[in-house]
């Protein structure tokens, strides 16, 4: 099956995107709703599907946050390093400058002119400069990464070695796992592999420490794996918590025996499916410690397309449980596995043949669950917003979903963007 999708015609995408310019443009734009406000967790019926999906998600969110600090609970969070890596990879992809811009624009309030990091108010007008005693706070870095290959700005290289020095003296349990926070201690999270990860191998890449950087994520990837693999399902386990680091009682989700947590959650399985294929993109054929990671990929995405559901093309909330009847497909982990598996395909990691099928199948499933509102902003339903690590199956497939949660955003925008590119270079602006 063909990655080219069927689109609508030119004109239509012209005219949304015009509407979403006015929008952008127009004293009512900082004052739109929040983004989950009036809407409900199920998608209504189909309204005028945009040509692109990809476009419309990312002028979705120019449109309603003309500025990126004012997004989410906080200036400087993982979320933003994701969102915009999505614009990254859709300004690549099409040549649209407008994205860049927006992403500079984000980074012009967050770091001086040399390279501190600034107090920054949200929406609520809380001001807040970002501590990295967390491995959330890192992912961000890999945006100013970005924009410091394309400025050769100094400030946003000097920053980035901020957040890099801070993982010199970082946490870690006794097999080299990095703890999610400094201040919980023993508990290594998948999402967190994800959070340092990116960043990592982008500072390794652009910027030095070459060896360390890979070496580094190679070492998180893989000593995970050796702990949290769910049976021999090639699929992981949301934390691990390790005792003997602190006298405070271990959190709740926590096998007493193993310090294992107990579901294969879908999201927190996406950001590692992510840094996993990112990895195997960045590095080289003789790194000591990539064909093991090669096989953790390989063993992962027969996993997702033996966990796929046969009927939406999206994944369970709880992946490797979809035949209980309380479960849900989840946009936003479905997201990340449609990417990852695409992106796998394109690396030649993955048969084209054997799992095209699925990427298509993602792509239309979690397509499905988007709609363009009245406003003619996209929105992204059937996710939630912010899941830490539960301590029991129930408790993640109640947890309460959100329109427009904040990670479903950003992965629908790497989903349709990976799979809408052939269509979206044809387009490119010079």
């Amino acid at each position: 099956m063909s990655t080219r999708i069927q689109l609508r015609t030119l004109a239509g995408s012209f005219l949304f995107g015009a509407l979403l310019m006015l929008r952008a443009n127009s004293g009512n734009a900082q004052a739109s709703p929040p983004q989950n406000a009036g809407a409900t967790n199920q998608p209504s019926a189909a309204r005028n599907p945009p040509a692109l999906w990809s476009v419309a998600a990312a002028d979705t969110v120019m449109a309603r946050w003309p500025d990126f600090t004012k997004t989410y609970y906080k200036a400087w969070t993982y979320v933003n390093g994701y969102e915009l890596a999505g614009f990254e990879q859709l300004w690549r992809a099409a040549g649209d400058r407008k994205y860049l811009d927006y992403a500079k624009r984000y980074l012009e309030q967050c770091v001086d002119e040399n390279g501190n990091f600034l107090s920054v108010t949200n929406r609520k007008g809380q001001a807040f400069r970002p501590p990295f005693d967390n491995l959330d706070n890192m992912m961000p870095g890999s945006t100013l990464i970005w924009i410091y290959e394309e400025t050769k700005d100094v400030r946003y290289k000097k920053a980035a070695e901020t957040i890099r020095r801070a993982l010199d003296n970082y946490p870690r349990n006794r097999d080299g796992g990095f703890w999610h926070r400094k201040d919980w201690p023993g508990q290594m999270w998948i999402d967190g592999i994800f959070m340092e990860g990116m960043f990592l191998l982008r500072y390794g890449k652009s910027i030095g420490d070459t060896a360390y950087c890979q070496d580094e994520v190679a070492r998180q990837i893989t000593v995970f794996a050796k702990r949290a693999q769910a049976g021999n399902s090639g699929l992981y386990l949301h934390a691990i918590y390790e005792p003997g680091h602190t006298t405070n009682a271990p959190p709740r989700w926590a096998d007493s025996q193993t310090g294992l947590s107990p579901e294969v959650w879908g999201e927190g399985l996406g950001w590692y499916a992510l840094v996993v294929v990112q990895a195997l993109a960045d590095l080289p054929k003789n790194h000591p410690r990539r064909a093991e990671v090669e096989k953790i990929f390989h063993r992962l995405a027969v996993g997702l397309k033996k966990t796929q559901d046969g009927k939406t093309g999206r994944w369970f909330d709880i992946v490797d449980k979809g035949d209980r009847p309380n479960n849900w497909t989840d946009n936003s982990g479905s997201a990340m596995f449609t990417y990852a598996l695409a992106r796998g395909i394109e690396l030649g990691l993955l048969d084209r043949a054997e799992f095209e099928p699925v990427v298509q199948c993602g792509y239309r499933g979690i397509t499905a669950n988007a709609r363009i509102n009245a406003q003619g902003l996209a929105d992204i339903y059937s996710a939630c917003d912010g899941v830490p690590v539960l301590s029991s199956y129930d408790r993640y497939v109640k947890y309460g979903k959100s329109v427009n949660a904040k990670e479903a955003v950003a992965g629908f925008l790497w989903a349709t963007t990976i799979v809408e590119k052939p269509e979206l270079e044809k387009r490119r602006n010079p």
